[in-house]
């Protein structure tokens, strides 16, 4: 579905010949839009933006969808919609099936690499951010019509599994007893253990190589600590109301058998050099090289992920690929994408994207670390928000504390801020949710139910009616926006600024007992439709009541 903003600007844009790149205005008596593009013309032509202003005025016709133009101050073009096209928007938005969420002419199939945690290791508060952000990404990529296939990347290989499997053997343990808990303290036994004892490093070095080759036994203890992990992630993942599930799972180990494949490609193809006995593709110079293959003859994360990439590629056939993890990855993604670029695994009909996010840092303004400096354990924050609140709005809390953020900034997990009922947080945007629901269920209490599909605004009468119609009538281009450009935050904004215009209407315009009872009541319902799906595609439950 087409918004009025996006009809308005590709209507102008016929006639200027660029983008008029139009904006909200900030005062009611400049309309609702203000557009600068004969300013921006009069620069590159040396002529009195005015008299621009005027031809584009009466060359433009869209005097179906907005009032008489004016033009301001230098050569501003103050626009505003007719009462009556607004009024329109939002019904057709309320009768269309997807909520006036757009949809995609031509689906992409999206990859979205996210949460990520290790086996045999608690999640913690360094997989919040990536699996809240990542959901909501999920959600918004979902709702415009896109095939999305969710990978959980998890960290289930590599030489830590030796440890583990020798330290089972060596205290003769039954692997099927371990809960994700008695895996850590396992796991912290074992690296003292390797640490102070020669001969347990060594036999742990060569279980690294067991489970590499295939040993039956090894595999057997590796795949039990797989199967525990997962139970304590799906719990974590229902706490949270994320969508993922067993079925995402693409662990590091997925990739094992393709790793010589991608080092020997990469030779042949002249973009890998040996140096000092390790494997390396040279980018740009006096930059550190991307390493394939280490000088022991082992792999690491860039050569995991470029396998990844061409699996993605050709077996998932993704057109857009998109990796939710912390910004100090960048430098990471950058030599990863351009080494598969120039492999051609990568082409340019395949969007590769990393979308980093800040860090969780504590009420001091410090990383959140324990008193003895290490992560916070996922269920330590959660279990903090839920001192104050009840886990429907803790979690609400939580979420929106993260994605109303600008992804790479920090931000403070403060959670008497967060469950606060005020202010721009979740718990204030689940209250306008029920507070709007409340009035319909008193109007349907009358007998006064708004049919969706045959819902009529007989007029907007009132200045707060006519802004927050204008509000409603902006959420496909938001969505979109957000599908385009992967920013939750400008989601929330627009969410917290219904639900700030909702509170004006509320104020000034009575509802149930009014003249305008019938239109209002259609606002109240398209409003509270449209803050049930934001909030849906924020991965926040939308409460009828609180």
């Amino acid at each position: 579905m087409v918004s009025l903003l996006e009809v308005i600007s590709a209507r102008m844009q016929a006639v200027t010949h660029i983008d008029p790149e139009l904006r909200l205005s900030t005062k009611p008596a400049f309309g609702h839009y203000q557009c600068n593009v004969a300013l921006r013309l009069a620069k590159e032509t040396g002529r009195n933006p005015r008299d621009i202003a005027k031809e584009i005025v009466e060359e433009l016709d869209i005097s179906d969808l907005c009032e008489p133009l004016e033009i301001a101050g230098p050569g501003f073009i103050n626009i505003r919609i007719r009462a009556d096209r607004l009024g329109e928007a939002v019904t057709t938005h309320l009768a269309d099936p997807h909520g006036g969420i757009p949809q995609q002419e031509s689906p992409q199939r999206v990859v979205v690499d996210y949460s990520a945690p290790n086996v045999a290791k608690p999640m913690h508060v360094g997989n919040l951010r990536s699996t809240i952000i990542g959901d909501c990404l999920v959600r918004v990529l979902r709702a415009v019509g896109n095939i999305v296939i969710p990978q959980n990347h998890i960290g289930d290989w590599g030489t830590q599994f030796g440890m583990l499997v020798e330290q089972i053997l060596d205290e003769d343990i039954d692997p099927t007893t371990l809960t994700l808990e008695t895996s850590v303290e396992l796991y912290q036994r074992a690296q003292t253990h390797f640490r102070s004892d020669e001969d347990f490093m060594e036999a742990a070095r060569k279980r690294v190589v067991a489970l590499q080759s295939g040993d039956e036994e090894t595999i057997r203890i590796w795949q039990t600590l797989i199967e525990v992990s997962k139970v304590g992630f799906n719990q974590a993942y229902a706490r949270l109301g994320v969508l993922l599930t067993d079925e995402d799972l693409a662990g590091e180990s997925m990739y094992n058998f393709m790793l010589d494949a991608v080092a020997t490609d990469l030779e042949d193809l002249g973009l890998a050099t040996e140096d000092n006995g390790a494997l390396c593709v040279f980018l740009d110079e006096g930059d550190s090289p991307l390493i394939v293959r280490k000088s022991d003859g082992g792999y690491g994360y860039s050569t995991t992920d470029l396998a990844a990439i061409r699996y993605r590629v050709d077996a998932l056939t993704a057109d857009r690929i998109i990796y939710v993890v912390g910004s100090p990855q960048s430098h990471h993604f950058e030599q990863v994408f351009a080494t598969a670029t120039l492999a051609n695994w990568l082409s340019c009909e395949v969007r590769a994207e990393h979308v980093g996010f800040g860090s969780v840092l504590g009420p001091d303004g410090k990383m959140f670390k324990t008193r003895d400096g290490k992560a916070v354990t996922l269920d330590t924050l959660l279990d903090a928000a839920e001192e104050v609140a009840t886990p429907e709005v803790a979690m609400a809390a939580v979420k929106y504390a993260d994605l109303s953020n600008g992804l790479h900034k920090d931000y403070v997990f403060d959670v008497t801020r967060m469950t606060a009922t005020t202010g721009d947080t979740g718990p204030y945007l689940q209250y306008a949710h029920a507070r709007v629901s409340q009035i319909l269920r008193r109007a349907e209490a009358d007998g006064d139910v708004v049919d969706d599909n045959n819902a009529e605004i007989q007029a907007l009468t009132e200045p707060a009616e006519e802004l927050l119609a204008l509000t409603l009538s902006r959420f496909p281009e938001v969505v979109e926006d957000v599908a385009e450009n992967l920013q939750p935050h400008k989601l929330c904004g627009y969410l917290f600024e219904l639900a700030t215009y909702l509170s004006v209407f509320y104020e000034q315009c009575p509802v149930l007992h009014s003249e305008e009872r019938s239109s209002r009541l259609v606002l109240c319902r398209a409003t509270q439709r449209v803050l049930a799906t934001g909030l849906d595609l924020l991965g926040i439950h939308a409460p009828h009541t609180m």
